[in-house]
């Protein structure tokens, strides 16, 4: 008996829930697009990598600092070094901290719930008096708004949580790149397979989070509230950054009575998948600092196609932005694939139902993204 698929008839995308089904890509397979894809992610990942760093040192050695005036230094200040942070010649962690208070906006996931506990409040409070025991201006401060400075700790457990995600994403990405030049990786889904396998392989990874106050050490998050990698920061950050996102100045109106931005925030749609890659460089335009910073990494392979491009190097931000687009949709394919609720080739007539409506769900959210024009 030949068991015939459903089909999404209803679904304009229902293409590309026929191409998932049968194991195929959001991004077509053609050698150009594994090496736009493979390159971008190789300068993605340099620059995570020095995104989480970052990350993790204000999280852990910046916190409960009203005026952290060098917390982009990673704790090593110089004169040379404040010479080129002021004239720009750094790396750009302010997007890095623009896609951590898109997180923690958004919300979602067990970081999120553990951060309004009891046991999260206690924990913080530990923390507060032993970092100010000596100073009781704070401490009054302390006592008259309570909720001051555990939101602070909020904040820094947001750096942390990211920071630990794109640690295991850059150590990814860059593992990518080095079996691409190795001849290992031919294909898009080469591609989306390495980074499905690196997310099912770090998924129980265990986010934690502590602190050092003169040598004692006060943990913030434990090992026992039972946080980890996919669930509580990959899946919450594909929602906050490839969805959702922030609106951004200056491309729309933040007047109440324009009704230009939705009311409910889970209307959203200002994350990567659905930006105009356009507008990068204009002011206002947060991934405008992602691609300045990419643009300093990129592999010659990749970086000559551009300039073979018909503008050459005058629109080099847009271009990156537009491969860099491909390559999150070859993330987000790899996380649909992952989060299946049934393996792919299931021959239950109900496990298909169950992934058709789980695919359609998804291509539904996609309607409205930019996967038509990468795909052109």
């Amino acid at each position: 008996m030949v068991t015939i698929k459903k089909k999404a008839v209803h679904n304009p995308l229902a293409e590309y829930i026929e191409r998932l089904q049968t194991g195929d890509a959001l991004v077509p397979d053609n050698p150009e697009n594994v090496l736009e894809v493979v390159g971008i992610l190789k300068s993605y990942g340099v620059v995570l990598d020095a995104y989480s760093k970052n990350l993790n040192y204000i999280a852990e050695h910046q916190f409960l600092i009203f005026f952290p005036f060098f917390k982009y230094f990673n704790g090593e200040v110089s004169f040379q070094k404040l010479l080129r942070h002021w004239w720009h010649n750094r790396i750009n962690f302010e997007y890095a901290e623009y896609c951590m208070k898109a997180m923690m906006w958004h919300g979602g996931g067990g970081l999120d719930t553990y951060l309004d506990t009891k046991e999260f409040q206690e924990r913080a409070q530990a923390v507060i008096t032993a970092k100010f025991k000596n100073n009781p201006l704070i401490l009054g401060i302390n006592q008259l708004f309570p909720d001051f400075l555990t939101e602070n700790l909020r904040v820094s457990a947001y750096y942390t949580g990211l920071g630990q995600f794109w640690r295991v994403m850059a150590d990814m990405f860059l593992n990518l790149s080095d079996r691409y030049d190795r001849g290992e990786i031919k294909s898009i889904p080469q591609v989306v397979e390495h980074i499905k396998a690196g997310l099912v392989a770090n998924a129980s990874n265990p986010i934690t989070y502590a602190v050092k106050i003169r040598g004692e050490v006060y943990e913030i998050i434990p090992k026992s509230v039972g946080l980890t990698f996919l669930a509580d920061t990959a899946i919450p950050y594909v929602e906050a950054v490839f969805f959702r996102g922030t609106p951004f100045h200056g491309t729309v109106s933040y007047n109440a009575q324009g009704y230009q931005i939705p009311p409910d925030q889970t209307r959203f749609q200002y994350g990567a998948l659905y930006a105009d890659p356009l507008p990068i460089g204009g002011a206002g335009i947060p991934p405008t600092l992602l691609m300045q910073d990419m643009r300093h990494y990129l592999p010659e392979y990749l970086h000559e196609v551009y300039r073979r491009s018909l503008r050459g190097e005058d629109d080099l931000r847009v271009q990156i932005c537009m491969s860099f687009q491909k390559s999150m949709f070859c993330v987000t394919t790899a996380t649909i694939l992952g989060l299946m609720p049934y393996r792919l080739d299931t021959k239950d007539p109900n496990e298909e139902k169950g992934n058709q409506v789980y695919l359609e769900k998804w291509m539904s959210r996609l309607e409205t993204s930019r996967l038509l024009d990468v795909n052109k």
